[in-house]
């Protein structure tokens, strides 16, 4: 039987989420449409979960990238199709009901960027080298790097990393806003679960609707984000857990989420 090339288990309310795909963890569209298939069982053992950390196995790579010798077969129907299907793929894991965070060790470029992007968190070792190389191949990112890229870069360093390709090391993609924390070598997965396990000390379903809004608001107008944010906001009100946070808090004690 064939290795996964995704897989994940659940630990402790954590969806650990691994892509084995070496020696970089190349994004081929098989490895993509395994990534789709782990985020769609996962969706279906939601109550199970809270947080899920996504990562790539071995010591290279988060992720760098797609398949290069399937360029040469592509023509701009088939080429549009996959990044149709890469687009509903990416958009499952970044709207995926539960907080996602990337922990990133090694390289990731090009497509495990865009993937990256699609985190809730990214958390970088320090010697993680970041950046979108497709201009080396008279290409750009086209997995949706650019779009979300302008909600984190100013738009003069994303022109600058897409047209040089350059790479950037985890230090300066976290002082732009690519990345949210640099940790040492080794410590990303540590780091990770020790971020996951605070946020599962919180309410369920008050981040979850955060994170909707988060979302969803960038693609709105003011009117259109405020009214969508106040009515999800009186919805929790109905929620079991918004109660027993108010007498939670009231009663000074630790409160016990049920996520309904």
């Amino acid at each position: 039987m064939a290795e996964k090339l995704v897989y994940y288990e659940i630990r402790d309310r954590i969806g650990v989420v691994t892509i084995d795909h070496p020696p970089m963890n190349a994004l081929d569209m098989e490895t993509r449409e395994a990534l789709g298939e782990v985020f769609k069982e996962m969706d279906g053992r939601r109550e199970e979960i809270r947080i899920v950390i996504l990562h790539g196995a071995g010591e290279k790579a988060f992720a760098a990238g797609a398949d290069i010798k399937t360029f040469l077969e592509l023509t701009p129907d088939t080429a549009k199709r996959r990044l149709l299907r890469s687009h509903q793929i990416y958009g499952v894991i970044e709207n995926f009901q539960w907080p996602v965070i990337a922990a990133i060790h090694g390289f990731c470029l090009g497509g495990g960027l865009e993937l990256a992007l699609c985190c809730d968190i990214r958390i970088a070792e320090e010697t993680s080298k970041l950046g979108f190389p497709e201009v080396n191949l008279s290409v750009f990112p086209g997995n949706g790097g650019i779009w979300r890229s302008l909600f984190h870069l100013p738009l003069g360093k994303l022109k600058e990393l897409v047209f040089t390709g350059e790479m950037i090391s985890a230090q300066e993609a976290c002082q732009l806003g690519l990345v949210e924390r640099v940790v040492p070598s080794g410590k990303a997965m540590k780091e990770a679960f020790k971020l996951a396990s605070r946020l599962i000390e919180k309410g369920p379903l008050g981040v979850a609707s955060a994170k909707k809004v988060i979302n969803r608001a960038r693609d709105l107008s003011l009117s259109q984000g405020l009214e969508m944010e106040s009515d999800l906001w009186a919805d929790l009100t109905a929620t079991e857990d918004m109660k027993e946070g108010a007498r939670a808090f009231i009663e000074k004690r630790k409160p016990d989420y049920r996520c309904r």
